[in-house]
């Protein structure tokens, strides 16, 4: 078994008090002393400041001009990638022949190249994957030396910009350099809490954090209010809500794709599995990503089977994401049915303990998002 790597804020998580756990190779917070529960209740109300300095940080620098090397990367996924304005930011997907997901990701705009952010269970197959795509345009640079933290809530704004004035006047998904006593800070205002909120990479990623817990209403947040906060978003965690068995049309990602890349657009297709993700934008999809709002107070968690009647007959579909919603209070679930089980109120079954227990699909984020457009 691989040793397990730690981020440059593992002595921090260590003396925060933070509960290590195993996570995508790395050593990460799973807690802190305040719980998960008071940790995502703090993030909604406050501001909470998460390491996800195990993601992967990457450069894309052109070999033979910026317009080669956004073609190049437009021909690795359905998303936009020309038409992106400097200094703004945008969510892609790789995707392989048959049209599944190889992973999500943000890419931004950089002026003259790409910065890539990426799934840390996925960076090493990620990297490869681009350098082997993108040989001919791009030098491909995994970033070392750098830290990124997220800090998302409504007092996100007031903390970042007691260090960083500029920070202040980003839009959602605007990117932004800043030279400070940390380094140069590269800057999103973005996230994955369904919040409004900031990723910063940056040099000195200890003291930065540091600093940024020294502000009143800033906390250090764990891994598991993390998911209960994204899973309120109504946001997919890859390898679960979505993986290469799934299309993004099937996850409910379709609002990704721009419309210069369906059919009829300008840059029609071109990517790996369209003929099968334009087939689904166009009839639709045979299963659907959707949420579950179970009834009562017991969660369902992944792997649940759901039936689409209450006693006999064969599991139409399974839950990929559930728990207990703290800002909702009700436990919430995210998970795959057939189209014709995907409307909104569709009552379903899930099989809890040999049990089968009502599901209504429900309408997502189950939570309102907080984005500054």
């Amino acid at each position: 078994m691989a040793e397990l790597k730690r981020t440059g804020l593992y002595d921090l998580h260590v003396e925060l008090g933070g509960k290590m756990v195993p996570f995508a190779g790395y050593e990460m917070p799973v807690q802190y002393p305040m719980g998960v529960m008071k940790e995502h209740l703090h993030c909604r109300a406050q501001a909470g400041l998460f390491d996800v300095g195990h993601m992967g940080q990457v450069i894309l620098r052109p070999k033979a001009g910026m317009a080669a090397l956004v073609a190049g990367f437009e021909a690795m996924m359905p998303v936009a990638v020309e038409g992106l304005a400097e200094g703004r930011q945008r969510y892609g997907l790789f995707t392989n022949a048959s049209g599944g997901i190889i992973d999500d990701l943000m890419f931004a705009n950089r002026g003259d190249h790409l910065f890539v952010v990426v799934n840390a269970g996925c960076k090493d197959g990620d990297i490869a994957h681009m350098r082997a795509k993108l040989a001919a345009v791009a030098e491909v640079i995994e970033v070392t030396g750098r830290g990124l933290l997220a800090l998302q809530g409504p007092g996100a704004e007031a903390a970042l910009a007691a260090l960083v004035p500029g920070a202040a006047a980003m839009r959602f998904m605007d990117v932004i350099s800043a030279d400070t006593g940390f380094g140069e800070l590269w800057i999103s205002r973005s996230g994955y809490t369904g919040e409004d909120g900031f990723e910063i990479s940056v040099p000195d990623v200890e003291g930065l954090a540091r600093a940024l817990l020294a502000l009143e209403g800033v906390a250090p947040i764990g891994l598991g209010a993390r998911d209960s906060l994204r899973l309120e978003a109504g946001l997919c965690l890859y390898g679960h809500d979505m993986d290469e068995a799934a299309t993004p049309v099937e996850a409910n990602l379709a609002w990704g794709i721009q419309k210069a890349r369906r059919k009829g657009g300008a840059r029609e297709g071109g990517f790996p599995g369209a003929d099968v993700i334009l087939a689904q934008l166009a009839s639709g999809p045979a299963r659907l990503r959707v949420g579950l709002r179970p009834e009562g107070r017991a969660p369902m968690r992944e792997g649940i089977e759901l039936f689409d009647q209450a006693e006999g007959g064969a599991p139409v579909g399974r839950v990929t994401s559930g728990g207990f919603g703290p800002s909702v209070e009700v436990p919430i679930a995210m998970g795959y049915v057939p189209a014709a089980c995907a409307a909104e109120g569709t009552q379903l079954w899930g099989e809890v303990r040999g049990k089968r227990l009502p599901v209504t699909v429900a309408p997502m984020p189950f939570r309102p998002s907080t984005y500054k457009r």
